[in-house]
Formats: structure tokens, C-alpha cells, sequence
């Protein structure tokens, strides 16, 4: 039966094909793009081979005169004959190189094309994301620049502890973050091929074939992995080690962490009851299809599901690597297919998506006032004990009292009337021993309880542009 190699939404097609990732990834994971880098690891090996003097000049030069040329098609319908998928991609090709195309793999194991393809794919998809992570973290550093001083209720435990600030929270995601950038980074850095060392990695084929050349094959290697840009581990069987895929998988898992928890803390604080931050929502956005009112997160919990997903797909890679047994054995191959695009695809989306989001974000100050005025007088009044104390009061002593105003006043906040326990405080004959009526309410002002946030927000957003190679705030 004759493929199919067009698609409608009348038969299943990932959500990935059309819903998910940009036109640039959809790109690089493409079946043109990929055959289109199988056709320059044979043009590379051939090079090198011309080199060593087993091809000629006319067979290099029509290789690459038709390196570009996947016909798609034709590649399916040998595939269709002969169940193997490289074989009729090498077929395809060679009926398009009447001179080169008899000279084709020579030598060569499928792995020692497909793996050195394949790293330079994730290659191509990690200079996306490096891309997209580096704008957002630009984006970023202004943010907590801009909120490095803005002061808002902690949250521990999703109760409220003591004041931070708004920039001081970004931070923390953008340390998260710029660590994910350096891990890509490092990762892109020391990708490696497999190099081409054929069927179990002994290069006996090639030193076969280039006997009498004055060649060694770890020499034409390197001329292969040279033309290709890339580097080749020193040590591989039929393909190169599964662990880098553990290494890829874990690097865009870390990702998810940092975008996941970012997403979810938008999530909390768009609450209602919360109030103080949400994401963007469209003039003409629908927010359900049941209640008008409705203004969900819906953005957050797409990065948040996406992230799941990604986080999942590390333990296939692991299983891959683990059970790749002596050799080689060929039980990686199908799901490879499947999670290495969909995890940069996935991976890109929460990143454009978390991007968005936060070029749109809504800091509501309303709502962080509320908070404050609400919940932050509870953690100030461990000020007041010290100022008590600073003053002749005993401590256990100026606790109980605090406690007991603080058991009154928290039941008022519970029931949604305004925090009574300045007031009550600055009028407890207790408290009025040791610190005066507008002493107490200027330690029990939230705001001024902050300490160095903002001073390592501003730190972290310039460290932020320092490695993005940008100025600082």
C-alpha cells in the first residue's frame, strides 16, 4: 500500500502537527529537514572519501548538486518495498546522482548517517530555544527591575509568612531560568555525533576500504566531523551513546520545572481571593463556554500541562540508554521518533507561551494592597517585640499580649472585616510601657519590612543581563 504523505484533519494527527510549536521548530523535526541532513553526512563522508582518493571529483560534485533534492514521495514508495527507511532514502538519492550515486554509504552503517543527522537536528533545536530562552530572560531582567521595590504579601505553604517584593519573586524564577540557560548552553556546546565508525564501532569497513589510501579512518572521521561542524565521541558501537538523548531530555525537563512553577504561581495569584497578579485575557477571549464571567488561566495551565508531558519523557530516554544492550539494539528507534520532536516542541511552547505571558502580565495593585493590609501587620509585629524588648519589656511577656490581640484580630480578617490589630496594639497599656502609640504603628507599617529583596532583585536582573550580553537596567 502506498503512504500517505498528505494529511487533513479527517484521519489522526498529533496536536503537535498543527496546535503546538513554532513554524521553525515544525521545521527542524520535518521529514525534508531531516533527510536533508542525511544527504549532507553521505555528501561529508564522500568528500572525505574523495580525499582519500575512492570517489571522484564528478561523483562528489553530483552529490552535491542534488543534496537538497528529498523527494519525499519516492523515498515512501521504495519504503513501501523494502521496510527500511534509510535504504530507500539512499535509493532515492542515488537515482538522482547518475554519477555519484554508485558511491553512495559506502562503507557506512545506517547509524553512522542517522545518529550524526540527529545531532545536528537537536543541535538546530537547541539554538531555538537558547533563542527564545535568552529574549525572555531579557524581558525578564526589566520586569524585576521594574518591581524590584514593589511590596507585596510572602506566601509559605500558600499562607501568608511576610513581605517580599514583586521583583524579588520574579527573581526567583529568573535564577531558575538563567540556569536553565547555562545547562542548554553546555549541552549545545558538547553535542557530539556518533562520527562514523561503522557497524559495531570498530571502523573495520573503512579500514577495509581505504587500505592502500595512506588514510586511517580515524582520520577521514575527522574530515567527515569537520565538514559537519560537529564533534564525534571518541568511543561508540553501531550508534552513539544513548546517554546524551538522558542528557537533551533532562536539560528541556529542568526547563519545564522553572516555566511550570512560574506558571503555577500565576495560577494562585489570579485567584480571586489572592487577586494580585494574572495573565493576559483578550478583548474577545472566551474564558467558558458555560459561565460569561469566567477569565481562567487558561494559558498557565497549557504550560503547565505541556510541562507535565516533558517532565515524563526523561524515563524513556533512561529506559533507551539502560537497555541498549552490548552493540546495539534497535528498540530505541520508534519512540525516538516520537518524544525527541515532541519534547522540543513541547518545550518551545511552554517557552513562547510563559513568554507571552509575561510580557502581558497584570500586577494588581489593588489587590497586592489588600494582602498587605490584611496579612502583612501579623508579621511586623515581630518588630514591635524587639523594639519591646529593646526597651526593658520581657519578651515571653510582649508575646503573650501581641498573641492575644493578633487571635482577635486574625478571627476579624477571617471573617473579611478590616485587620483591627494596629489599633488595638497602640492602645494596649501593656505595649504603651515600652513604645508609644505612633512608634507602634510605624513598626507595624508591612511595608517597610522587606529587608535586602530589592537590592538582590536589581543584583539578579543585572546579572540576568550580564549573560544575556545585554546592559543592565
Amino acid at each position: 500500500m502506498k503512504p500517505k504523505t498528505e494529511f487533513t484533519h479527517e484521519t489522526y494527527i498529533t496536536p503537535f502537527t498543527w496546535r503546538y510549536g513554532s513554524e521553525a521548530m515544525h521545521t527542524v523535526w520535518s521529514e525534508v529537514h531531516k533527510r536533508r541532513l542525511l544527504r549532507r553526512v553521505w555528501v561529508a563522508l564522500a568528500a572525505a572519501q574523495h580525499r582519500a582518493g575512492l570517489v571522484t571529483s564528478e561523483q562528489l560534485a553530483d552529490l552535491r548538486a542534488h543534496q537538497d533534492d528529498v523527494d519525499i514521495e519516492r523515498s515512501m514508495e521504495i519504503d513501501a518495498e523494502i521496510g527500511h527507511d534509510l535504504m530507500a532514502e539512499i535509493r532515492t538519492y542515488a537515482e538522482q546522482c547518475l554519477v555519484g550515486g554508485p558511491i553512495i554509504h559506502l562503507g557506512a552503517t545506517s547509524y553512522d548517517i542517522v545518529d550524526n543527522a540527529e545531532a545536528l537536528r537537536i543541535r538546530d533545536a537547541l539554538d531555538l530555544l537558547l533563542e527564545e530562552l535568552r529574549s525572555l530572560l531579557s524581558d525578564l531582567a526589566d520586569r524585576i527591575e521594574e518591581h524590584a521595590d514593589q511590596v507585596c504579601m510572602g506566601y509559605t505553604h500558600i499562607q501568608p509568612a511576610e513581605p517580599i517584593t514583586v521583583g524579588y519573586r520574579l527573581a526567583t524564577y529568573g535564577q531558575d531560568l538563567l540556569e536553565d540557560y547555562h545547562e542548554m548552553s553546555r549541552l549545545r556546546k558538547h553535542l557530539r555525533g556518533k562520527g562514523v565508525k561503522g557497524a559495531v564501532g570498530s571502523s573495520a569497513s573503512y579500514a577495509r576500504a581505504l587500505a592502500g589510501t595512506g588514510m586511517t579512518p580515524a582520520e577521514m572521521e575527522s574530515l567527515v566531523m569537520a565538514e559537519l561542524g560537529l564533534e564525534a565521541f571518541p568511543i561508540a558501537t553501531q550508534v552513539y551513546p544513548r546517554k546524551q538523548n538522558v542528557r537533551v531530555l533532562n536539560v528541556l525537563a529542568g526547563l519545564a520545572v522553572s516555566l511550570y512553577r512560574l506558571a503555577f504561581d500565576i495560577r494562585l495569584l489570579q485567584s480571586p481571593p489572592i487577586g494580585e497578579w494574572s495573565e493576559p485575557f483578550g478583548e474577545k477571549q472566551v474564558g467558558s463556554s458555560v459561565m460569561p464571567f469566567k477569565r481562567n488561566p487558561v494559558h498557565t495551565e497549557n504550560i503547565d500541562s505541556l510541562a507535565r508531558y516533558v517532565a515524563a519523557l526523561p524515563r524513556v530516554a533512561w529506559d533507551n540508554a539502560a537497555h541498549s544492550l552490548l552493540e546495539r539494539t534497535l528498540d530505541d528507534s520508534a519512540n525516538r521518533r516520537i518524544y525527541l520532536p515532541e519534547a522540543f516542541l513541547a518545550s518551545e511552547e511552554i517557552l513562547c507561551r510563559a513568554h507571552r505571558v509575561l510580557k502581558g502580565l497584570n500586577i494588581h495593585e489593588e489587590g497586592i494592597k489588600r494582602n498587605l493590609d490584611a496579612y502583612g501587620v501579623f508579621s511586623a509585629t515581630e518588630w514591635l517585640i524587639i523594639e519591646a524588648v529593646r526597651n526593658g519589656a520581657s519578651r515571653h511577656e510582649m508575646h503573650e499580649v501581641i498573641r492575644q490581640h493578633a487571635m482577635v484580630a486574625w478571627g476579624a480578617v477571617w471573617v473579611g472585616d478590616p485587620n483591627p490589630l494596629v489599633e488595638r496594639l497602640a492602645a494596649d497599656p501593656e505595649v504603651l510601657k515600652y513604645v508609644d502609640a505612633d512608634r507602634v504603628r510605624d513598626l507595624l507599617d508591612a511595608t517597610g519590612h522587606v529587608g535586602d529583596a530589592p537590592e538582590r532583585a536589581r543584583k539578579m536582573a543585572q546579572t540576568i543581563c550580564e549573560h544575556m550580553g545585554g546592559n543592565s537596567p
